[in-house]
């Protein structure tokens, strides 16, 4: 007991160590599957995958995954009727964060959905293309 009271601070730096090794792992599970950039590639081309981009549409226009639809993160739980159903959908945004919070809408409405790991700038890192609109 007295090892616990005399070194506290050392105990407390070291769980709370521990938590932030442990917190991205516990992220991505909460954000449902991630598929890195040739995963993707074959969701959209074997199972005809709607592809979803959660970003603000000024981001969307600078460049999004072919035939991607944009709806903003902030209108998904209103527009999520928008999107058929019986198909997956690969989420994506900037770098996966936002496409994380809106696959958890989109499976409490009974979708299949996966999230793009690295969101747009690993599609682009890996040279795949991207649309601009004018």
């Amino acid at each position: 007991m007295q090892f616990l009271t005399e070194n506290f601070v050392l105990i407390a730096v070291a769980f709370a160590s521990g938590a932030m090794l442990l917190w991205p792992m516990i992220q991505r599970r909460s954000s449902g599957p991630a598929l890195d950039s040739l995963g993707a590639t074959r969701l959209i081309n074997d199972s005809g995958a709607i592809v979803l981009d959660v970003r603000e549409p000024a981001e969307f226009a600078a460049g999004h995954l072919p035939n991607a639809r944009n709806i903003p993160l902030g209108e998904l739980d209103k527009r999520v009727g928008d999107l058929p159903k019986g198909k997956p959908v690969l989420v994506c945004c900037a770098s996966g964060a936002r496409s994380g919070k809106a696959i958890s809408l989109l499976r409490q409405d009974g979708r299949e959905a996966f999230n793009l790991a690295g969101g747009v700038a690993a599609w682009q890192q890996a040279g795949l293309p991207v649309v601009k609109k004018k």
